[in-house]
C-alpha cells in the first residue's frame, strides 16, 4: 500500500489514535543545548548592552555565562562554571558578529564597549513586551547582570 492510499483509508474509515497518559507531560524548559543557540545569546547581548553601564567586548562571553548561571535554576550551585565554557564563548562571538552586522549593536573601537542601537532597542522591547518564557528569562538575565555589576563594585571598593 502506498502512503497516499494509507491516508485515504484512514480518512475514509475515520480512524483515530488516542493516547492516555497517567500523568501530565512535564513543562518544557530551556535545555542546556538551547542556551548555546545564537538567537538566545544574541538577545542576551542586547539585554546586557541596553543599560547605562556598557559591557566590554572581551567580557561578553564571561558575562553571558555568569548571567545564565544565575538566571537558570539548573545552574545555581553548579560546579560547571558556564562563564568559562569555550563553546559558549565561541557562540557569543558569533552572536556579537551577527548583531553588529545587523546593526543591532555598535562596538566602540576605542573603548571596546558594546552598546545597543535604536533598532536593537526596538527588537528587545518587542521581545520583552510579548511576555512568556523569553520575556521572564530576559528580565532574570537583566537582574543577574545588575547583581554582577554591584558585586564587582563592592569587591573593588577599598575597605
Amino acid at each position: 500500500m502506498k502512503i497516499g492510499e494509507f491516508f485515504s483509508e484512514v480518512a475514509a474509515h475515520q480512524i483515530e489514535v488516542r493516547f492516555d497518559y497517567p500523568r501530565a507531560a512535564p513543562v518544557q524548559r530551556l535545555s542546556n543545548e538551547a542556551m548555546f543557540h545564537l538567537p538566545l545569546i544574541a538577545i542576551t547581548i542586547l539585554m546586557l548592552s541596553k543599560g547605562r553601564v556598557k559591557p566590554f567586548v572581551d567580557e561578553i562571553g564571561q558575562l553571558v555565562g555568569d548571567c545564565y548561571e544565575r538566571a537558570f535554576t539548573g545552574f545555581r550551585g553548579s560546579a560547571q562554571h558556564l562563564g568559562w565554557s569555550g563553546s559558549l564563548r565561541v557562540r557569543t562571538v558569533q552572536a556579537l558578529a551577527f548583531l553588529e552586522q545587523a546593526q543591532l549593536v555598535d562596538v566602540d573601537q576605542i573603548k571596546k564597549k558594546v552598546s545597543i542601537t535604536d533598532l536593537g532597542r526596538n527588537v528587545l522591547e518587542l521581545a520583552i513586551s510579548s511576555g512568556g518564557d523569553l520575556a521572564s528569562t530576559l528580565v532574570a538575565v537583566d537582574r543577574s547582570y545588575r547583581d554582577l555589576r554591584i558585586e564587582r563594585q563592592l569587591r573593588l571598593r577599598p575597605e
